[in-house]
């Protein structure tokens, strides 16, 4: 008989988050279903006792993930690809464990994490689509590529996101690095992806809208730089919803990764 002992699991997720109240539970709000819900229910009835889950991104009701991070600690005899296997069994069909791995004790997924990447799709059209409607925000008018392009060059490198935060009793501190923002656009769709050191709640979902208004000609680019001085919430684009919104890729230092 194999021996118990603690072992810390790292999982690759994907997820739909149409249905979901975002990733993390809330403390009072049990009602609510969550990713995490989701996962801690199926863990604890493979261990027989409470487990906690860790992800790296809290990701925002009715977002999706392609690359969520997470881990959890078990005294289970499994192996990691029977760990994969049954949480692929009981977990709802749109959660799927992609990857699991034994790390060492000290990963963390969310303290350990250096960049996040995230995408934003956008449907244009004269018709919204029928089936990607749960997945791309629909924008009837086709915005400026180029000029989007040169309104984000002033949010890369580090800078006081602050007009790009809902949250106006942040008491911490609101500087991020953004690292790289690229934009595609043909005639059906527009994908935003942002890769940055971390992202506050809503914070891709305003980017997003700023720079459709500035595509839409109802802001000029420069006025980017003017936002990031400021700091002026009520400056910046509408918070556009959360359906459109994919965790991609969550990336780490050495041995973490």
């Amino acid at each position: 008989m194999q021996q118990e002992r603690r072992r810390n699991i790292k999982l690759l997720l994907e997820y739909d988050g149409s249905r979901y109240a975002g990733w993390q539970k809330m403390a009072g709000k049990e009602r609510m279903v969550t990713i995490q819900g989701k996962l801690e229910e199926v863990l604890e009835k493979m261990e027989g006792t409470p487990v906690e889950v860790i992800g790296a991104a809290r990701t925002e009701p009715g977002a999706h993930a392609y690359g969520q991070i997470a881990n959890f600690h078990t005294e289970t005899t499994k192996s990691v690809t029977e760990i994969k296997q049954y949480l692929n069994r009981y977990l709802p069909m749109d959660i799927a464990v992609l990857e699991a791995e034994e790390v060492p004790d000290r990963f963390h997924a969310s303290y350990l994490a250096k960049e996040f990447v995230y995408e934003y799709k956008v449907t244009v059209g004269e018709v919204p689509s029928v089936f990607e409607r749960k997945y791309n925000y629909y924008c009837f008018k086709r915005p400026d590529i180029e000029r989007m392009k040169k309104a984000a060059e002033y949010l890369l490198g580090g800078h006081d996101f602050k007009a790009f935060s809902d949250n106006r009793k942040m008491k911490k501190s609101t500087v991020r690095i953004m690292k790289d923002i690229t934009i595609y656009g043909d005639d059906c769709e527009i994908l935003f992806t942002f890769a940055a050191d971390d992202f506050w709640p809503h914070m891709v979902r305003i980017l997003v809208g700023t720079l459709l208004a500035v595509g839409k000609g109802e802001m000029e680019p420069e006025a980017i730089r003017k936002l990031l001085e400021s700091g002026d919430r009520s400056a910046a684009g509408e918070t556009i919803e959360a359906r459109g919104l994919f965790l991609s890729e969550v990336k780490y230092d050495g041995i973490e990764k």
